[in-house]
Formats: C-alpha cells, sequence, structure tokens
C-alpha cells in the first residue's frame, strides 16, 4: 500500500484555494499556526492540552524517571529521566472516519 505525504505547503496550496488567499499569505498563516500550537506545548506547564473542535485534541504531559529501563539492543540497565510526552487523540469525526472499514 502506498502511502502519500503532505507538507505543510500542501496544507497552505488548499487554504489559498478554499479561501482565494495567495498562496504565500496561506503559507505564513499556516506557518503561524504551527508554530502557536508548538509553543504552547512547549510551554514550562506540566500540562498543556489543545483542544481543537471537531478535529482532535494534543496533550502535553509529563512522565515518570525511569531508573531502571533496559536497552533492547545491548540488555544495559539504564537510567531514562522525567520528561514531557505529547499524544494527539482525535475528535469524533476523524474517529468515525478512520474506524470505517478499508
Amino acid at each position: 500500500m502506498e502511502s502519500i505525504t503532505y507538507t505543510k505547503r500542501d496544507i497552505a496550496t488548499k487554504l489559498a484555494e478554499r479561501k482565494g488567499l495567495s498562496i504565500r499569505k496561506s503559507k505564513d498563516l499556516v506557518e503561524d499556526f504551527f508554530n502557536i500550537v508548538r509553543d504552547l506545548l512547549m510551554e514550562e506547564n506540566p500540562y498543556t492540552r489543545i483542544e481543537i473542535r471537531n478535529f482532535g485534541v494534543f496533550e502535553s504531559k509529563p512522565t515518570k524517571a525511569k531508573p531502571r529501563a533496559r536497552n533492547p539492543r545491548t540488555n544495559e540497565e539504564i537510567y531514562v529521566p522525567a520528561h514531557k510526552k505529547t499524544r494527539f487523540k482525535p475528535g469524533k469525526i476523524l474517529k468515525e472516519h478512520l474506524r470505517k472499514p478499508i
């Protein structure tokens, strides 16, 4: 099965077509949007939640340190410090579409 990769440029082109904007203007809007989402997720708050209705939720939350994790290649015990972890949870419309049989 062949996969298709879309870039920010593709999103900007679609936005320009739908809203009648220039590609340069729409590219700036898309770039600004993703920069804002990234900046919000990178804030010092331990828990961050960005909810975009009819699309999904981006979450960033801390993990615990793992003092006795194991490297699967070498079987060596390593220490993994506490860090932040992100996840995306699709919204209802997107989830229903993704659950349809292929």
